[in-house]
């Protein structure tokens, strides 16, 4: 039976190759950058921001990295925030905040971006032990205000943070994602029914129709 050869790693020059560098740069920038001094000393929104933009400055695709970017902003914040004993509730909302701004000043795709931080947000909320159907919460309320202060379609990007907070608690499961789903089909930062799924139809019925062969029925009693 013939040894199936591993692949080759692709040469220097090769896009996946520099991506991949750009992948690493880009972590290796957010975790030196956020730490929980800098939390306390700056601010949780204007650090994201600023470490975001730092970090993808020179990166050959930022389009694509902005994502990477996003998830690693803010699991360094709730990780640091967690470490002094933060509110990790207001951090993922700042941090959430902070991440929306930045991708938008750089050209980011905004839903892609809001998607992807607030399923990192309640992962890393997971992993620290918090709650993640706050997290999930916070993630939609940092997004709309971000929305609301670009001057952007507020409802699709809250449905787009709703959808990535939602996929994460899926993976973890269990208690998680039905504490998530619940708490994202009430309203959320203003926001109705952001689990459209889960939540029942309040449309009012209409009047209830006979069939033909009832009806007749119904006549026949009526006239005897």
């Amino acid at each position: 039976m013939a040894s199936r050869r591993k692949p080759s790693p692709p040469p220097d020059g090769h896009p996946r190759a520099a991506r991949g560098r750009d992948q690493q740069q880009v972590q290796r920038a957010i975790q030196s950058a956020i730490n929980s001094g800098e939390i306390i000393a700056v601010g949780v929104l204007h650090l994201v921001r600023t470490t975001i933009v730092t970090a993808l400055a020179g990166v050959q695709d930022v389009g694509a990295e902005i994502g990477t970017a996003a998830v690693a902003a803010v699991r360094g914040s709730i990780k640091a925030a967690h470490s002094i004993g933060g509110d990790l509730g207001a951090v993922v909302r700042e941090s959430i905040r902070g991440t929306i701004i930045a991708a938008e000043s750089i050209g980011g795709e905004l839903a892609g971006v809001a998607r992807s931080a607030a399923g990192g947000a309640v992962k890393a909320t997971g992993d620290a032990g918090g709650d993640v159907a706050t997290a999930a919460r916070r993630a939609v309320e940092g997004t709309v205000l971000a929305a609301k202060e670009l001057g952007v379609d507020v409802r699709t990007l809250a449905q787009s943070a709703a959808e990535g907070a939602m996929e994460a608690a899926d993976r973890i499961g269990g208690a998680a994602s039905r504490g998530v789903r619940a708490t994202l089909s009430g309203t959320v930062a203003g926001m109705r029914s952001l689990v459209a799924d889960v939540v029942p139809s309040s449309r009012p019925r209409g009047p209830r129709r006979t069939s033909p062969k009832r009806s007749r029925r119904v006549a026949t009693k009526r006239s005897v």
